[in-house]
């Protein structure tokens, strides 16, 4: 066998792009590791100040000054600055204050950046509590988000699905769900009309017979149930409890129907701006910078994403699930204003609605997880009422009013 010579100057040219690889690579390298440095301090000093701000947040009050251990776990003075949006926000307290609820906790951030914009919490017979951090409230029908994205994300089933079911739209007996009975009752939904209206029978049915426990358990904590939220602020981690087997409990916990699945309005802000970002999670905060005792910023806040819940294609369905729930289901007398003013024509708007009787506090929730968006701009909701007995106001309506507000200047109409 004859040896083949290669030419020096193709050898050279081999060590040549060798090299240079190797040098993109290492500065690649370089970048992943900084950047990763560079999170996890974010998340470090997140931690720090979520702890020193849980006393005064505890009371709705946001200290100009706090005392941080930043280098060395010394404690030194800061100053503060907030990402608020303090005209928002004081348009949000008047109209909790307006109505009176005998509950109300409205959360509302950046869906891009995770800056909160509105952290509004009410309360009728006390001042100064803090219902935003808490997750006790029941998820209700807000969960849907979460089965239907395991449905569609990781089963391929697409918002024209059609399921059939007996019973009720709203009811859920275990005779409906547990059978695949076909009669002159049996009715046929789609997958996005049964997200639009609510209805709980066709849910139960996707949890039997279109995903798996697994499935649901696993989408749930991509959605933040069962971890702690990586906020620069205090908030309690919901809570999902799936059942490992298809039973009628798995059924119950699909749908919404059941009152162990509990969340905090932050939580369901995060979620509908997943939904809205293309599937991708971020973490909120509302510190925007620390200066030191000379004035010098030692902190700016950043954009912190936590997860890819889900692709972008399953994020554009789970969006016109959302979106039918605003213009034909649950969310359309309370969003009629808006769709039919002409200056909010260009806004994708989306949501998902929960109705269920809770017990801390106790009373009849109410919910509204959605978002809004236009070419300059993206907004996620959460938003909770309780009442007692009477209802002043809806989430849905107080939702839609904070959208338009939010989107009053005309920067913010441009098409998308």
């Amino acid at each position: 066998m004859r040896l083949k010579i290669i030419p020096r100057y193709l050898v050279l040219g081999s060590i040549t792009v060798l090299l240079i690889f190797l040098s993109v690579f290492h500065f690649a390298t370089q970048i992943v590791e900084t950047e990763q440095g560079k999170i996890a301090t974010q998340l470090d000093i997140r931690t720090k100040l979520s702890q020193a701000l849980a006393l005064p947040m505890s009371e709705m009050v946001l200290p100009d000054q706090i005392q941080l251990g930043i280098q060395n776990d010394q404690l030194d003075k800061y100053s503060v600055s907030y990402t608020i949006d303090e005209d928002l926000q004081n348009y949000t307290d008047g109209i909790l204050k307006k109505y009176r609820p005998d509950y109300a906790a409205v959360f509302m951030m950046d869906a891009h950046s995770g800056e909160v914009l509105v952290y509004s919490s009410f309360q009728k017979s006390a001042s100064g509590t803090n219902l935003l951090r808490k997750a006790t409230y029941p998820a209700a029908s807000v969960f849907k988000i979460v089965t239907a994205t395991a449905a569609i994300d990781k089963h391929g089933l697409s918002p024209k699905h059609k399921i059939q079911f007996n019973g009720g739209n709203w009811s859920l007996y275990k005779s409906n769900v547990m059978r695949d009975k076909i009669n002159r009752w049996t009715r046929t939904v789609t997958l996005r009309e049964a997200f639009a209206k609510s209805m709980n029978t066709p849910f139960g049915k996707i949890g039997l017979n279109s995903i798996t426990p697994d499935d649901l358990s696993d989408y749930a904590e991509k959605f933040m149930f069962n971890q702690q939220i990586p906020a620069d602020f205090p908030v309690d981690p919901g809570t999902a409890l799936v059942p490992n087997e298809k039973n009628f409990q798995l059924s119950e916990v699909a749908s919404g129907y059941n009152r162990k699945n509990r969340m905090s309005p932050v939580q369901g802000a995060m979620m509908a701006a997943a939904v809205v970002n293309g599937g991708q999670m971020v973490a909120p905060y509302i510190v925007s910078q620390l200066s030191d005792v000379t004035g010098s910023p030692i902190y700016n806040g950043q954009r912190i994403e936590i997860a890819q819940v889900m692709s972008p294609e399953s994020a554009a369905k789970i969006k016109e699930l959302m979106s039918a729930t605003i213009r034909v289901g649950t969310s359309r007398k309370s969003f009629s204003p808006l769709l039919r003013d002409q200056r909010f024509q260009t806004l994708d708007l989306g949501g998902k609605t929960g109705h269920l009787n809770g017990d801390e506090p106790r009373g009849q929730v109410d919910w509204f997880v959605g978002y809004a968006s236009s070419k300059n701009k993206q907004i996620a909701i959460g938003a909770v009422i309780v009442n007692k007995k009477y209802w002043t106001v809806k989430t849905s309506y107080l939702s839609q009013a904070l959208i338009k507000k939010a989107f009053s200047d005309n920067h913010n109409f441009a098409a998308q």
